[in-house]
């Protein structure tokens, strides 16, 4: 059982930049694709972007493109998503998840709280 765990969420005004962290319990992390999500409140959860397991590959979320960058480093089994020109409408607890090669997310971080005010 892998366990994975958010950090760096926090208040921060339209315009700013966050740069959220999820660490991961298990080297198998390398393996994993990984993908970042959030869920705001009365809304479903969204996907946000995904990173391949070399990081040679990035999805996002046409809301977020070309503001949010997901990165990974394997050696220290963490994936990254760095947020810039944030606006309100990304307030959500964002959270991290990991894909073991079946095509589901199979392990979930505990999420962490992004505000964006106004």
């Amino acid at each position: 059982q892998v366990q994975l765990v958010e950090s760096g969420g926090g208040l921060v005004q339209a315009g700013g930049s966050l740069r959220l962290s999820c660490a991961a319990s298990d080297r198998t992390f390398s393996n994993y694709v990984m993908g970042w999500f959030r869920q705001a409140p009365g809304k479903e959860r969204e996907a946000v972007a995904a990173i391949s397991w070399r990081g040679d590959r990035a999805q996002y979320a046409d809301s977020v493109k070309g503001r949010f960058t997901i990165s990974r480093d394997n050696d220290k089994n963490t994936v990254y998503l760095q947020m810039n020109s944030l606006k309100p409408e990304d307030t959500a607890v964002y959270y991290c998840a990991a894909d073991k090669g079946g095509g589901s997310w199979d392990y979930w971080g505990q999420g962490t709280q992004v505000t964006v005010s106004s």
